[in-house]
């Protein structure tokens, strides 16, 4: 039975095995890009990819994209093959560093990449019109491209993946050289993406940022996956408990540090929770630990 098969309808993306290999002749050794990637991605979700430079987390976008062929493994997108027609119809594809004709204006640059998708007639000019209120780009759509600055650039980059209307958006580092602002305005858009019942699978350095639109993560580290689950899963600590007492007096203070079970406190004004990490603390954790242990498995 092939990964298709097994492939559920909700289901946006599913890999099996997945693994690509680079062959470095001229060192007589292969590179491992990717090593045996299984990862699910649910319809509906946000997904974020993570890890350092060379981590794998390109090398798996392109291969869901199609752009590169696996060395080994399957994978389907929404159940088909990422290279097919009928997948590429329903993907949209932001990568990390867009070109875009300069002398062309907003209008103009999603008039020229509309066509490419097949959007033409009166359907271009409304989709023109929502894309360009969707990403905020109002006051920039008669501006040429060379006057944008960096976050602008992301946004309209944004508006040519969703030219064509696709189910799943693929954003590499949507916020890379952008600043604070821009990052926020972004960050809101993939929000709204996921209102409208998109699914997005993006990579970013920018944690915090993660932390706030992310339904789920996986973090990577020299090639393999070494963490993935719901940020809520993954960021509460699993030994040990917070208690918080609000609003106590200073004898209440004091008799609690004498015993607790006499301190007079009322019980329904204390709840007990876990310690909860932030995503940071998580990443730097994982992929540290995670780069310890694969370098020891080496040795």
């Amino acid at each position: 039975m092939d990964v298709s098969e097994r492939a559920e309808p909700a289901l946006a993306v599913k890999t099996v095995g997945l693994t690509k290999r680079y062959p470095l002749t001229w060192k007589r050794k292969v590179l491992v890009a990717l090593d045996h990637l299984d990862l699910e991605v649910k319809a509906g979700e946000v997904f974020g990819l993570l890890g350092p430079n060379g981590s794998g987390k390109s090398t798996t976008m392109k291969l869901l994209l199609g752009l590169i062929r696996p060395s080994s493994g399957e994978v389907r997108v929404f159940g088909l093959p990422p290279g097919s027609l009928e997948a590429r119809k329903r993907v949209g594809f932001l990568p990390e560093n867009p070109y875009f004709y300069s002398f062309l204006n907003g209008d103009e640059t999603l008039r020229f990449y509309g066509k490419l998708t097949g959007v033409t007639g009166t359907r271009l000019g409304r989709r023109i019109d929502e894309l360009i209120e969707l990403v905020g780009l109002q006051n920039g759509r008669e501006r040429p491209l060379r006057s944008y600055s960096k976050g602008m650039l992301q946004r309209i980059g944004l508006a040519q993946a969703m030219m064509h209307d696709p189910d799943l958006l693929f954003l590499d580092e949507p916020t890379a050289g952008v600043d604070p602002l821009g990052s926020t305005q972004i960050r809101d858009l993939i929000l709204k993406l996921k209102q409208m019942g998109k699914t997005v699978i993006f990579s970013s350095h920018l944690l915090e940022q993660v932390e706030e639109v992310s339904d789920r993560v996986a973090i990577f580290s020299l090639g393999k996956k070494v963490l993935e689950g719901s940020l809520d899963a993954l960021l509460t600590e699993k030994e040990g408990c917070e208690l918080h007492l609000p609003n106590l007096t200073e004898p209440q203070r004091e008799r609690l540090r004498e015993a607790l079970t006499e301190a007079g406190v009322d019980a329904g004004a204390a709840h007990f929770t876990r310690p909860r990490l932030t995503l940071e603390q998580l990443y730097l954790r994982t992929v540290q630990g995670g780069v310890g242990s694969l370098t020891e498995g080496k040795k």
